[in-house]
């Protein structure tokens, strides 16, 4: 999963924000309040994170009503298990990744392992088989 472009974030935000499908013409008239763009590059971005997979999109008369793929703690989750596998030593990147943690991302990452079924005091084996 690649990161996405300034524009691209931009549609994508509205787009999880909103929590509905919506059309080129709705992302553009609100895009347009916060920065110049133009109708066809916010129709050339739409297509694009289409086929891309980031979008999914219908027919609903002449227009394309579009609807995120993934909601957006699942595509940060893909952009974080993208980067780590992109390292030959996952145990330093991660611990370089916690070293810059805030004590609140701390706690919420043990949460989220203890959510997961996967307890911070279990140590590193448990996790190797899967």
């Amino acid at each position: 999963m690649r990161r996405l472009g300034d524009l691209e974030a931009e549609v994508m935000d509205r787009l999880w924000r909103w929590s509905r499908p919506a059309t080129v013409r709705e992302i553009f008239d609100d895009l347009k309040g916060a920065r110049p763009v133009a109708y066809t590059t916010v129709l050339t971005v739409a297509d694009n994170l289409h086929r891309k997979g980031l979008l999914r999109r219908r027919k609903t008369g002449r227009a394309w009503l579009y609807t995120p793929e993934w909601t957006r703690d699942e595509y940060t989750a893909g952009l974080m298990k993208d980067a780590l596998g992109h390292t030959e030593d996952r145990e330093a990147a991660l611990l370089r990744f916690v070293e810059h943690m805030s004590q609140e991302d701390i706690s919420a990452l043990a949460a989220a392992l203890r959510a997961a079924g996967h307890s911070p005091d279990q140590g590193s084996d448990q996790g190797a088989a899967s």
